[in-house]
């Protein structure tokens, strides 16, 4: 059995054991989409924005032994996070852009709510959306189709209640039950990522 998720260190300060592979690989799958994203919207083609996610992690890979266990500084999930967002930012501030990404309506609206974003702003809001993918993905399997599809197309795609009953064949009240037992086990899992300081998107 698990531990439960009071109990399990979270995924950052695992981070401070570089031998915890399991560790690694789980942050990279996390942060390198959000990295990788947040190129892209500077206007950087894909292999460069591919280039500039290896070396982000490579370089917070090697700041984790600067870390030193003092409780009158910062916690270690809230260093790391630091590290990692000054290191995106200077990445994309050194990265020249080839050319502006997209030419859709979409894009071009996106580009220029991107744009007016501060860059730690983005990162933050893009790591919410991909701790949320993650969490997301790995508890998927503990629930049936149907459940499942009740929490995602009222909590993620917006439809109504009314809507979700008709779609899907059930009542109300399992709708909203299943909504409800999903979020549950989401922000448990996030929990696991770093101790419950990210939140699920809005």
């Amino acid at each position: 059995m698990s531990p439960s998720p009071e109990t399990r260190p979270s995924l950052l300060i695992r981070l401070s054991d570089r031998s915890d592979q399991a560790a690694w690989q789980e942050f990279a799958s996390i942060y390198t989409p959000v990295i990788y994203r947040l190129a892209l919207r500077k206007g950087l083609q894909h292999a460069d924005a591919e280039d500039l996610s290896q070396q982000v992690l490579s370089a917070i890979a090697k700041a984790i032994d600067r870390w030193q266990t003092d409780p009158a500084r910062a916690k270690f999930r809230t260093w790391l996070h630091r590290v990692a967002q000054n290191q995106i930012i200077n990445a994309l501030t050194r990265a020249a852009p080839d050319r502006a990404v997209g030419g859709s309506t979409v894009m071009s609206n996106l580009n220029e709510h991107s744009a007016r974003m501060p860059d730690s702003d983005l990162i933050r809001l893009e790591l919410r959306r991909e701790v949320f993918r993650w969490a997301a993905n790995r508890i998927r399997h503990e629930f049936r189709s149907v459940t499942w599809n009740a929490f995602w197309l009222t909590a993620v795609e917006n439809a109504t209640i009314e809507d979700a009953v008709q779609r899907l064949g059930l009542s109300s009240g399992a709708v909203y039950a299943a909504r409800s037992r999903i979020m549950r086990r989401l922000k448990e899992k996030v929990c696991e990522f770093d101790d419950g300081e990210s939140e699920l998107p809005s």
